[in-house]
């Protein structure tokens, strides 16, 4: 791993805790998270269910707030940003791929791809969502609704939309989890693609080793905790 403080980090987490409440009572979620990931990097997050993968990915994405700690991400740190502040960050800096393929029903493939560069207020939303939409290749799919889609379809558009605005950050949360074994391989190759094409920094969150090894580093949470942070090859 290069744990190396004067390199040049996308994402920057120190001493990240994160304390959800229950009906049980408060729930120790994060537990003081340490890591530093350079721009450019994949780092696949793995570890047994209740581990905290998912909440470290929310928390990122600035959908969760910590309870303590730093995150910077592309030089902006999330604490303290109001909802608004939270939104242009996201808009201007992440991509977020779900299990879930969170498409808009009523809009068409490339409808969907164009959705964050409508946001913001670009001119040529729909061209530059054609051409992400043809390198995951749908091009031949623009104008299907997602009711039309295969599953594996339907999370090929998300990947297009992810990528449209050229996100310095990608947080993909089990992209491949409700899909089979062989759609899933289609997906993944296509988030690499993305991914390599752009230099985009990836972090993914999967219970697939086999997704997990393709990234350069694996990182293995328990209990909260960064347990085994780890180089791939």
């Amino acid at each position: 791993m290069d744990s190396n403080p004067t390199a040049t980090a996308a994402i920057e987490i120190t001493g990240l805790h994160l304390t959800l409440n229950s009906d049980a009572g408060p729930v120790r979620v994060l537990r003081g998270i340490e890591l530093h990931i350079r721009h450019g990097e994949t780092i696949g997050v793995v570890g047994p269910s209740g581990s905290g993968k998912t909440s470290l990915l929310m928390v990122l994405a600035g959908l969760e707030n910590a309870t303590s700690g730093t995150v910077t991400i592309a030089g902006q740190t999330l604490g303290g940003l109001d909802e608004d502040a939270l939104a242009r960050f996201r808009r201007d800096h992440v991509g977020i791929v779900f299990q879930g393929f969170h498409l808009v029903p009523t809009m068409t493939a490339l409808e969907n791809a164009a959705l964050p560069l409508e946001f913001a207020g670009r001119g040529d939303a729909l061209e530059v969502a054609g051409e992400q939409l043809a390198l995951v290749g749908l091009a031949d799919r623009l104008s299907h609704y997602p009711g039309q889609l295969s599953g594996g379809e339907q999370q090929r558009v998300a990947l297009a939309r992810a990528f449209t605005a050229e996100p310095d950050i990608l947080l993909a949360d089990e992209p491949t989890g409700s899909l089979d074994q062989g759609t899933g391989e289609v997906v993944m190759e296509a988030l690499f693609t993305l991914q390599a094409r752009l230099g985009t920094t990836l972090v993914l969150v999967t219970h697939a080793p086999e997704l997990a090894n393709r990234c350069q580093r694996i990182v293995h949470l328990a209990d909260g905790q960064v347990a085994v942070d780890e180089l791939t090859g």
